[in-house]
């Protein structure tokens, strides 16, 4: 009769155990899965007297230093090696304008801190190589499309921080670097050397692949509207300046 008492004691035991494993593991195994980015933009952001510093702020810090590492000796090479006008212009403008964004990328990260890299990466190092091993046309057009693809991805990067960051120093350096990179990315396709056939397949083959499908043709002819006017006169607004701008080259 005992035994039977402890048998049943010990499967109430056994019971009690198994309800109160199956209420606190999903507590557990919810925790143990937080993540959301919210969460890591908090773990991953510093405090400073300008605002939060997360991770994408420092990377971006990073890669304006980076840019300047590489592409300022690319200009300087341009300028010399470059066989057409519209090829050295564009050497100029990068020397110019990387010269100025050095000295801007220097004095936030001195500003917030932060350790900046004194070599380009190893790709950078490559593309460096690669046009200095080039001559005559063949460098032109070497130059033109690997600064082109380049300042490409650092444009994309520099709206998405801009549009996102909490720091004002990191604000304002994008604000410079958007008018610099955009001014880099004019002068590298006046050269007429831009393969934007080969710029358009690139960020198409980068990005996830998705089904295939075919845009219909556009429809026929119609007659055409009468032209818009617009019920009241429109307000026209200037825009603001940049907050500094790199000076126009000279030659």
């Amino acid at each position: 009769m005992r035994s039977r008492t402890i048998n049943g004691t010990g499967l109430i035991v056994a019971g009690l155990v198994a309800t109160l494993a199956a209420l606190i593991f999903p507590l557990w195994s919810y925790e143990d899965r937080s993540g959301t980015a919210l969460d890591r933009l908090d773990a991953e952001s510093v405090s400073t007297d300008f605002g939060p510093l997360s991770a994408q702020d420092r990377e971006f810090i990073t890669k304006v230093r980076l840019a300047g590492l590489w592409e300022l000796p690319a200009g300087q090479q341009a300028e010399e090696r470059g066989t057409t006008r519209a090829v050295r212009t564009a050497g100029e403008h990068l020397v110019q304008g990387h010269t100025f964004l050095d000295a801007r990328v220097r004095e936030v990260a001195a500003r917030l801190s932060l350790e900046l890299p004194s070599q380009p990466s190893p790709q950078q190092r490559d593309w460096l190589a690669e046009l200095s091993g080039a001559r005559g046309g063949t460098y032109d057009e070497q130059f033109a499309n690997i600064l082109r693809r380049a300042h490409g991805t650092v444009f994309s990067l520099v709206a998405l921080v801009r549009a996102n960051t909490r720091n004002s120093l990191v604000r304002g350096l994008a604000d410079d670097a958007n008018t610099t990179v955009l001014d880099h990315i004019k002068v590298l396709e006046s050269t007429g050397l831009v393969d934007f056939d080969g710029l358009a397949k690139d960020a198409a083959t980068s990005g996830p692949a998705g089904p295939v499908t075919r845009t219909p043709p556009p429809p026929g002819p119609t007659d055409s509207p009468d032209p818009a006017a617009p019920v009241t006169p429109s307000p026209t607004y200037p825009l603001p300046p940049a907050v500094s701008r790199p000076a126009p080259a000279t030659r």
